[in-house]
């Protein structure tokens, strides 16, 4: 019967007051595992799946695409009633929309690319008691030998209709730009009727800020690098009901227009904010090579432009000839902060653009440097290449007795860093000392003594650090560990009970108070604790008695 028109069946049977598509009955249809000439029922209404040629892969279309297929449709019977193959004319339409028959939209979304396989739909999922005469009759269940050539992804990008994302070519690797990335893309908007309403060969915007229409920003967010997709751009995501009027890129945007825009993402730079504050931002110009980064302590070879915001340069090195890449040891102060910072979070022959504020910079000081006077409080951009480094030894390339080497040299660095009121960076050096010596198995008994005392020595003093830093759960942390070694150690007792003050803890503070005098009862510090301690506690339980007489005064 070749004047059968599915679709057209379909949208009569629902006017007819037939049941439309139930979208949770097609989320909740896996794919049957089956081979060639296996039949199976696909969830529990009844549709069976027989596959005829096994499809490419492991991916099947999600509901939204624009799936493309052969297909020849028979009764039970043999009767043949309709075969895009017939009229040599394969048939599109959008999965899950209830675009054709429930049975369809179920069966196909199970199938590969290149799979063929026959559907049996009993009626309740193809045209139900009406059927569709003359061709089709009442509850009839139907045969239909499919093949998937191909489908393309349409994605609700927004999840509320506003925005449906068609990919007309695949882009590259897996990453998706951020809000700050910088991307670089062309792009062409049409009304429905096809005016030309804007257009550019190649533009950059930050993501965050947009361009044209709000519309871009969200796609980009979704997109690969080289992706190009068709856009279909409802008007809160377009010009709204105030529209746009013509410009040199094209016609006017009338009033609560739908537009329809092909946008291809070129390529984009990676920003990202390397301090909490947003104060020392990287801009990737060049990708580098592999996944290996210097860590602390690494020796870096660099290629380095630096200028004001005026654009004064303060600095060049490694560009001419005969020009020697600059060299320095990370987490060593030899360079500002903020260029410190970045350097650890390149790869090899990477090319990034640093913004630097004054804090991670020269501060409130002038500097001379090599080309130019750095005033006070001035922001700074730097264009850095990383031409090479050479990571400082970590603790698995090391033997035992470098490592405990290593652990005391790191622990006196922390010690110096610590005199001079460097407190975050003294930190870090006892951190990484008792890494060094965290996992002792393989040690000799000797070996593990000297471990033993240079981890609670490190730990404990991390514990002053952090006790400067204010950050008192660390403290705790640390000093438990220490206690955790040494059951009796006054110190660890000491700042720890030092801790549970500022947290409010003074239970426990009083435990450690308490026991720690056991251990040592003329420990001057400690007693002067203890004196905090009990003021703290008066001043704890004087709250407490203003607070309960509040409460029995309102319930008198």
């Amino acid at each position: 019967m070749e004047d059968f028109d599915m679709a057209a069946a379909q949208e009569e049977m629902m006017m007819n007051g037939g049941e439309g598509m139930d979208m949770d009955d097609i989320d909740g249809v896996d794919s049957p595992l089956l081979k060639v000439g296996e039949e199976k029922e696909i969830g529990y209404q009844g549709l069976k799946k027989k596959l005829l040629k096994e499809g490419e892969g492991w991916d099947t279309p999600d509901i939204g695409d624009e799936v493309e297929v052969h297909y020849t449709g028979t009764l039970l019977d043999g009767t043949k009633f309709d075969s895009s193959r017939d009229r040599d004319s394969p048939f599109k339409f959008n999965l899950g929309e209830g675009q054709v028959i429930k049975g369809w939209d179920l069966g196909i979304k199970t199938m590969k690319k290149g799979e063929n396989a026959v559907f049996t739909i009993p009626a309740e999922l193809a045209y139900g008691e009406a059927g569709s005469p003359p061709t089709i009759p009442p509850n009839a269940t139907l045969q239909f030998d499919v093949e998937l050539l191909s489908w393309v992804s349409v994605k609700d990008i927004c999840k509320d209709g506003g925005i449906f994302k068609k990919i007309l070519t695949e882009g590259q690797k897996w990453e998706n730009p951020k809000d700050a990335d910088e991307v670089f893309v062309k792009y062409e908007a049409h009304l429905e009727d096809g005016t030309l309403v804007g257009k550019s060969d190649g533009v950059e915007f930050t993501v965050s800020d947009g361009h044209f229409c709000p519309a871009l920003s969200k796609a980009v967010k979704t997109m690969k690098k080289g992706e190009k997709v068709l856009l279909t751009v409802k008007p809160q995501y377009g010009f709204g009901p105030q529209g746009k009027p013509a410009s040199a890129d094209g016609a006017a945007v009338p009033p609560n227009a739908t537009l329809l825009i092909t946008l291809e993402l070129v390529s984009w730079k990676i920003v990202s904010n390397l301090t909490d504050d947003k104060k020392v931002v990287k801009k990737i110009l060049k990708e580098g090579e592999g996944y290996d980064r210097p860590n602390e302590g690494a020796v870096v070879k660099l290629k380095l432009i630096g200028k004001l915001q005026d654009g004064t340069v303060f600095v060049n090195k490694g560009h001419s000839d005969g020009d020697e890449p600059f060299e320095f040891k990370t987490d060593e102060e030899q360079v500002i902060d903020g260029l410190d910072r970045a350097v650890v979070t390149m790869k090899k022959g990477e090319v990034a653009l640093l913004t630097i504020a004054p804090e991670y910079g020269f501060g409130s000081l002038e500097s001379k440097q090599e080309l130019a006077v750095v005033p006070p409080n001035s922001t700074l951009t730097y264009e850095v290449e990383l031409v090479s480094f050479e990571k400082d030894k970590e603790s698995w390339d090391m033997s035992t007795p470098e490592k405990i080497e290593a652990a005391g040299k790191k622990k006196e660095e922390g010690n110096a860093l610590f005199k001079a009121g460097k407190y975050v960076r003294a930190s870090k050096r006892y951190e990484k000392a008792a890494k060094y010596i965290e996992h002792d198995t393989s040690f000799s008994d000797e070996e593990k003594k000297q471990s033993k005392l240079l981890k609670i020595s490190c730990n404990l003093n991390n514990a002053a650090c952090k006790l400067k830093l204010k950050e008192y759960k660390q403290v705790e942390k640390l000093c438990t560990k220490v206690l955790e070694m040494d059951s009796r150690n006054v110190k660890a007792l000491y700042r720890r009970a030092q801790a549970y003050i500022h947290l409010a803890d003074i239970e426990l503070a009083e435990l450690d108070i308490k026991k720690a005098l056991e251990i040592d009862p003329e420990n001057r510090e400690v007693k002067l604790e203890y004196k905090t301690l009990k003021e703290k506690m008066k001043e704890y339980n004087k709250k407490d008695a203003q607070l309960y007489s509040k409460m029995f005064s309102k319930i008198l």
